[in-house]
């Protein structure tokens, strides 16, 4: 067995690979100076295609590709991701790449800032906005959140490939099942504390979104305060925060087979992102929220500060499950045993902004 973990930083793209997920290897940064806010890895064909949201203070934002495990990239003269010129928007950052179902094996997905989806037919060296999500009638009150206005969240169903679920920071989740021809929210259920109204049709600041393996209708959300879970792909939510010290974070992450089990990583609150008793731990759920077991056998016992961000935490596909996240403070951890213990991957690397494992 081989993992490969893919660490987006804000000073470059970091390759670790590991054949027992302790003893790790990691590469020189790969678009060195540059932050890759999206990560990720398409093995719908017989050779894995890595994928990354470059973004260039000098450039600009791109998006890079490589079928050879970042040996060699590839990246187009123009911008592959650009708003027509009548739209009068501009690309600030590409958030969010997401392989769409094995059905359709040169679909790619890009989320991005101002809060835009596009679709790549030719495995995501070219895209086009998706115009009728852009002209949304709800899309001149969606808001920006702390980290700015973004699609950061691309569900794609994995039998279906007309029905898609998007969620951004704010304005809440959208989904289609028409291909796109038609978009409506699905945040019946979700708080929005900072509003008049707290259960508003749109406007929510979710933080992120996952999809149950095996159970395609059950989605999780972590919410800016609100942990949440949907047995109705979007239809109606209910929350699952007892039993968390904190109802607020960023990450919220599936295992790959159990649709019931799931990790996150919370923070103390909005105005105070630190791990609740400055602690480091890793909660995990194995009854779709029921009840939540910390995890944090082998990560630092000292006060721990670090944020996890939405993207920087993720699940591999090999049995048993790794488990990984990465801190704005530059360390990254590995669980082997999903979540039973931690070994280190990485340390003093630059702020960790995503994070993407699979078994090769």
């Amino acid at each position: 067995m081989t993992v490969l973990l893919a660490i987006g930083t804000s000073k470059g793209l970091f390759l670790a690979t590991s054949g027992n997920r302790v003893d790790w290897q990691v590469s020189a940064p790969h678009f060195p100076m540059t932050s890759i806010y999206a990560v990720g890895i398409d093995q719908r064909r017989g050779a894995p295609r890595l994928l990354a949201g470059v973004d260039s203070s000098h450039f600009g934002p791109s998006v890079a590709t490589s079928d050879d495990l970042g040996e060699t990239w590839s990246e187009p003269d123009h911008a592959p991701v650009a708003f027509p010129a009548d739209t009068d928007a501009s690309l600030v950052r590409v958030w969010q790449l997401t392989p769409g179902p094995a059905s359709e094996p040169d679909v790619v997905y890009a989320g991005t800032q101002p809060s835009a989806l596009f679709r790549s037919d030719d495995g995501g060296r070219t895209f086009a906005l998706v115009r009728s999500l852009w002209e949304h009638p709800h899309r001149p009150d969606w808001g920006a959140g702390f980290g700015g206005q973004a699609i950061h969240t691309i569900l794609p169903h994995p039998a279906d490939p007309a029905r898609v679920l998007v969620a951004m920071s704010t304005g809440g989740v959208y989904r289609t099942n028409d291909g796109g021809e038609t978009w409506s929210p699905g945040n019946t259920g979700i708080r929005a504390g900072f509003f008049p109204d707290p259960f508003p049709e749109f406007g929510q600041c979710v933080h992120k979104v996952a999809r149950a393996a095996g159970d395609p209708t059950r989605l999780y959300a972590q919410n800016h305060g609100g942990v949440y879970r949907s047995d109705d792909e979007g239809s109606t939510w209910s929350s699952i925060a007892d039993g968390l010290p904190s109802d607020f974070g960023f990450p919220i992450v599936t295992h790959p087979a159990e649709p019931s089990t799931l990790w996150t990583f919370p923070l103390a609150a909005d105005s105070e992102r630190f791990p609740p008793d400055h602690r480091c731990r890793v909660f995990r759920s194995t009854d779709a929220g029921a009840s939540w077991s910390a995890l944090s056998a082998g990560l630092p016992t000292e006060p721990f500060y670090p944020t996890v961000l939405r993207d920087a935490m993720c699940a591999d596909n090999a049995t048993p499950s790794g488990v990984y996240f990465g801190t704005r403070s530059g360390e990254v951890w590995s669980s082997r045993d999903e979540g039973e213990s931690w070994v280190p991957v990485a340390a003093h690397l630059p702020d960790v902004l995503s994070v993407r494992a699979v078994e090769l």
